[in-house]
């Protein structure tokens, strides 16, 4: 019996040649692994602005990656007919469309998912997709609230399959050697990071629940969210300035930034001191039902002392630093300073008080990585032939710590006080009031649970 299961895992393996000792496998775990010339297929799930990226990545690489975009799915059929139009123009293949996520997860020929959808879906969507062996790229934040995050990890290990999170920055040339540096004692100790994000917001209006359209299966689309009726200003892609569905700008766009200032900082726990303030300025509130801060400053404290600083400005502002940056991040050490800019991964390092950079980054690789996006889910592909987790730029477990930071911050924003957190216990320092909204109440049957 013992050499038929031997010969039966190995088989499976196929070209893989990975071994894997019989420890924390289950079957659906082994559908996760894909020998070295093996085609990947995968699922896009969420077919708006970040799906458009995801459905770009993924067609890129069919050739390089040996990777297949077999189904898009989305809640509203129109934007999944869109996105599968475009798969059959760039890759000659027209996929399947599915508005269901659990159907995907049935479809035993799919290896991978990536999920773009809105916030609140990204956990529970995850956890599924792990149960059903499946690998997952998700979109950032990780999770909507902090409890879904550490789920997520537990659940990526229990099926043991890959997580990718898409914080793209991870992917970028510059910013690894930028994060090297810092490691390396560029500046010396460094003692605070602090990021940017400066991105317009206007106001989006105001208007009166309706039906909704009949191409969009508002039960599913809503989810784990408390039930309300449908409107259209708190749909598609506004959905990220309410509380159900999204975590404003600090836990979209600031996120992204909140990575790389954990990275830097090589923080992998979460703040024992949170502290958050701002407010909706320069809007309406009787033409904007906006419940986010448009303008929103954050300091995390870590056990040791050292601190994380973000501010998000929605309205108009000046940029800062000597690369003129709007969003990105900059890092304050012992022995200088130093300053990098999202997207490019362009960098200066600056010696104490000196006005010149004694270290930069090479523009020429700066040309190279662009955004790290395709890089990024790249990436994924390749962690999920050698199996490995280590081998993902952004993990699950740094995806959960830096998702974390914009769910802590708006609790002490939504209650107007600062907090202290008890890593050990996972819950905040004598504060019950605080603690219930590590989590949320979940509309059945969209409930993520307590065992994954």
């Amino acid at each position: 019996m013992e050499k038929r299961r031997d010969f039966i895992k190995k088989s499976l393996l196929g070209s893989a040649g990975i071994a894997i000792g019989g420890i924390g496998f289950n079957p659906k775990s082994y559908a996760s692994i894909i020998g070295a010339n093996e085609r990947i297929n995968v699922a896009v799930i969420g077919c708006g602005g970040r799906g458009g990226s995801h459905v770009n990545s993924f067609c890129e690489l069919k050739e390089n990656k040996n990777v297949l975009l077999k189904t898009v799915c989305d809640a509203d059929e129109l934007r999944m007919a869109e996105k599968a139009k475009t798969v059959e123009q760039k890759i000659g293949v027209k996929p399947l469309s599915e508005w269901d996520m659990r159907k995907i997860f049935d479809d035993k020929d799919i290896h991978a998912v990536s999920f773009a959808t809105p916030n609140h879906w990204h956990a529970l969507g995850t956890i599924w997709a792990c149960q059903a062996g499946k690998n997952v790229y998700v979109e950032k934040p990780a999770c909507h609230n902090v409890l879904e995050g550490q789920k997520m990890l537990e659940a990526s290990r229990k099926y043991n399959v890959r997580v990718q999170v898409g914080s793209q920055n991870r992917s970028i040339i510059n910013i690894m050697e930028a994060i090297k540096f810092l490691h390396d004692g560029g500046i010396g100790d460094v003692f605070m990071a602090r990021g940017l994000c400066y991105k317009p917001r206007d106001s989006f209006g105001i208007a009166n629940d309706s039906e909704p359209p009949a191409t969009l299966h508002y039960d599913i689309w809503l989810g784990p969210a408390t039930w309300r009726p449908y409107n259209e200003k708190h749909g598609h892609y506004n959905w990220h300035w309410f509380w159900d569905t999204g975590n404003g700008d600090t836990g979209n766009q600031g996120v992204n930034e909140l990575e790389i200032l954990r990275w830097g900082l090589n923080k992998n726990e979460l703040p024992v001191s949170i502290f958050s303030d701002g407010g909706v300025f320069g809007i309406n509130p009787k033409e904007c039902a906006q419940q986010t801060p448009n303008t929103q400053s954050c300091i995390f404290k870590y056990s040791d002392g050292k601190i994380l600083e973000f501010e998000t400005r929605g309205r108009f502002t000046n940029s800062e630093t000597s690369l003129d940056i709007k969003i990105g991040h900059m890092f304050y050490g012992t022995d200088g300073y130093m300053e990098l800019a999202a997207g490019t991964g362009l960098w200066k390092a600056f010696r104490q008080r000196e006005k010149e950079p004694f270290r930069a980054s090479d523009d020429d690789k700066s040309k190279q990585s662009g955004s790290g996006e395709v890089s990024h889910f790249g990436n994924f592909l390749d962690a999920i032939r050698s199996g490995k987790n280590e081998t993902l730029h952004c993990d699950i477990n740094d995806g959960y710590y830096s998702s974390a930071l914009p769910a802590l911050a708006n609790i002490s924003y939504r209650l107007g006080r600062g907090l202290k957190f008890n890593n050990a216990s996972r819950k905040f320092v004598n504060d019950p009031e605080a603690d219930t909204m590590l989590t949320r109440i979940y509309r059945k049957p969209y409930i993520v649970p307590d065992t994954v």
